[in-house]
């Protein structure tokens, strides 16, 4: 059930250039910053997915491990976002663009991808670009006192106002353009690192470099255009045609070099490509991607999700009955079918299913949360005290879940309990940056608390909380 979130603040590069430099860091060069502070405001949306984020993370643990981050908590974030990208902006999470998992056919290549990310974080290529930009704005500030140096100079040597300028320009454009270049050098050389670090984690787990080398000739067929005309030193990635060599000598040498996917695993990857292609697309683009000819699992997927999605809710569940007798020990299917009669306004049919999801994954907590909420809005009260049970256990695993905590205090309102439905509420305005109205439901969460409790203490702490800079306007 991919699930839109609010977008993580993050400095992304510009579309046109996410585009055409796939699997970018995000690492962004100073003219750029702007603009990017602008997208990361508007930013595209987050996706939460249960199934998917399972997959993904079998993607990348052994992948982690090899690279000894295993126990860094290193978490995969799936951005709605069409275009295939991919790219890590700190040392803790990797951003995956929808389109990425879209058009990877195979797993091999988005766990090439993947690797090649991982090596990023593992050889620190981020802290040292903030060091490089660091020392770039030094330089900067050099080629200017240098700029002013020329123009007086020329004043004294009894130069016009338009050789003043364009000494000044000149002394400006050189050291920025030697900077910028500097720069680029410096990142290019990081990005053929981490393909080398991506095919020694891929090598010593026993799987092939050859999707990650099929991903790179694929934009290389891409960018042929644009490489004929651009000068290689404004690309912030290596020269198709020298990176993909590199790799290529790198892959082929390799004894793994022609180990395929395991069928259950690529099983997996085709279930979630008809997920996510259900979910996003319209349903004549669903329709001709997977027509009802094709009745595979995958195919039979999407369409039931499309229908539900585009108000079939009927037609749907009936599809995802299908499916269900076909693989019932899939969960995704009860969750699904829970989240379609959910959706409907058909609270009460979508619990039995939902609760069958959440018992066969061990309590996930995005459907344990979409179970809470199923149980609040059906309105019975003999089911207020289990959306409570399955709402706080929830939110201890998920604490970022504003719509959880949201539903967690109506539950605790209809039950009576007045302080935790406003500290749940508080917590709820929290997840969705809204400080100054969370503070507010806080410090009325306390008063109704007999000090020093423990619910009384996290009001407390709420009430004290310091926002970042960035929410300042929110305060």
């Amino acid at each position: 059930m991919p699930m839109p979130s609010s977008s993580p603040s993050f400095l992304s590069v510009g579309r046109a250039l996410a585009r055409g430099l796939c699997l970018a860091a995000a690492v962004v060069l100073p003219i750029q910053v702007a603009l990017a502070q602008e997208q990361a405001r508007k930013g595209p949306s987050t996706i939460r997915d249960t199934e998917i984020e399972a997959l993904l993370k079998d993607y990348t643990r052994p992948i982690l491990k090899t690279a000894g981050l295993g126990q860094q908590n290193v978490e995969v974030v799936l951005i709605s976002e069409r275009s295939f990208n991919a790219f890590v902006a700190d040392g803790k999470r990797i951003f995956v663009n929808t389109g990425a998992l879209v058009d990877s056919t195979t797993p091999n290549q988005i766990i090439g991808v993947l690797a090649h990310e991982t090596g990023h974080i593992a050889g620190g290529h981020l802290a040292r670009m903030r060091e490089q930009l660091a020392g770039a704005q030094t330089m900067a500030i050099v080629a200017m006192l240098l700029a002013a140096g020329g123009m007086a100079a020329g004043a004294a040597g009894g130069m016009n106002g338009r050789d003043l300028g364009n000494v000044g320009g000149a002394a400006l454009s050189a050291p920025q353009e030697l900077i910028r270049r500097s720069l680029l050098n410096y990142q290019r050389g990081e990005e053929a690192a981490a393909d080398r670090s991506a095919v020694k984690y891929l090598d010593a787990t026993h799987q092939s470099a050859k999707g990650m080398l099929e991903t790179f000739q694929r934009f290389q067929n891409d960018q042929l255009f644009i490489s004929q005309r651009v000068d290689p030193y404004t690309l912030s990635h290596p020269m198709a045609r020298e990176r993909i060599a590199a790799l290529e000598q790198l892959a082929k040498a390799s004894p793994y070099y022609e180990a395929k996917d395991p069928p259950a695993l690529q099983a997996r990857h085709d279930m979630m490509r008809a997920k996510l292609i259900g979910f996003m697309e319209r349903p004549e683009t669903v329709a001709r991607r997977y027509p009802a000819s094709d009745t595979s699992i995958a195919a039979q997927y999407a369409r039931a999700i499309s229908a539900y999605r585009f108000g079939n809710v009927n037609g749907s569940v009936a599809q995802i009955d299908a499916l269900i007798a076909r693989d019932p020990s899939n969960p995704y299917f009860y969750e699904l079918k829970g989240q379609a009669l959910l959706e409907a306004g058909r609270a009460t049919e979508s619990v039995a299913p939902l609760r069958k999801a959440v018992a066969m994954t061990n309590g996930a907590p995005l459907i344990r949360s979409m179970l809470g909420q199923a149980l609040v809005q059906a309105g019975n009260p003999s089911y207020t005290q289990e959306a409570i049970r399955e709402l706080v256990q929830a939110t201890q695993r998920d604490p970022n879940s504003a719509s959880a905590w949201r539903s967690l205090s109506l539950a605790y309102g209809r039950s009576g309990d007045l302080a935790n439905a406003d500290l749940a509420a508080a917590q709820s305005s929290f997840a969705e940056g809204e400080f100054k109205l969370g503070r507010e439901l806080a410090a009325r969460a306390r008063q109704r608390f007999p000090q020093g409790s423990p619910g009384w203490l996290q009001a407390d702490d709420l009430v004290n909380f310091k926002p970042p800079k960035s929410a300042a306007n929110q305060q």
